[in-house]
């Protein structure tokens, strides 16, 4: 005989948790208003449309791929985090932020650390946004592969990034110098990887548990 309960669900039938629509909106919004304000306040329009040209093509993405692919909560968040470290840079140009000057009078920094803070968010987003991927889009499961392969996404990712500013350098000169803020750091490119890579490790620290119960049973099972 078949005992047929509606009311009750088991583990592997839960959803992936994902942000309800006017959380969607709200975060979208956020972002949306950050590019308006930055692209009036700009300082100056090549290193803004360098900077928030990954924040825009970003939103466009998930906008255009969420009824086949909705992503979890906690990523739209982090993501929506990462979007306006850009922005605000963009603006302002790295070494010129006001959130940039505060963490260096914080701190006690002898440069705006605002391209630091950049870099280490490079890694601790994609960390999980590669994460995710790996574990929805492919048969690999949790385990050190998974830990390896998310950092070695990570820094590809800032190595994709460190090629940028090397090209932006080659092509514009001088007027690329705000997009590099470099501040006259000569070991700026290996410091910007390093705290790439720091931001992935102390991301899954953090996420990992948290990511794994927003992604439910069935992905983490490979259903």
């Amino acid at each position: 005989m078949m005992v047929h309960n509606a009311g009750m669900s088991t583990p592997h039938a839960q959803p992936l948790q994902q942000p309800v629509r006017s959380e969607r909106w709200l975060l979208a919004g956020i972002v949306l208003v950050g590019l308006v304000v930055s692209g009036v306040i700009a300082k100056d329009r090549l290193t803004w449309a360098l900077e928030v040209i990954w924040a825009m093509v970003g939103l466009a993405l998930v906008a255009w791929k969420w009824k086949t692919f909705p992503l979890t909560r906690l990523l739209c968040w982090l993501l929506m985090l990462h979007a306006l470290v850009l922005i605000h840079g963009g603006a302002y140009t790295y070494s010129l932020t006001p959130g940039g000057f505060w963490l260096q009078d914080l701190l006690g920094t002898e440069r705006n650390p605002w391209d630091r803070l950049g870099h280490w968010m490079q890694g601790f987003v994609p960390a999980i946004l590669a994460r995710e991927l790996l574990l929805r889009l492919t048969p690999l499961r949790r385990g050190g592969w998974l830990v390896y392969l998310v950092l070695a996404a990570a820094l590809s990712f800032s190595a994709f990034f460190e090629l940028i500013e090397w090209w932006a350098a080659l092509i514009y000169g001088a007027d690329a110098d705000a997009f590099l803020a470099t501040q006259g750091d000569q070991w700026d490119t290996q410091w910007d990887m390093f705290l790439c890579l720091c931001g992935a490790v102390v991301s899954l620290l953090l996420f990992a548990r948290w990511h794994d119960r927003q992604l439910g049973p069935q992905v983490l099972a490979g259903k």
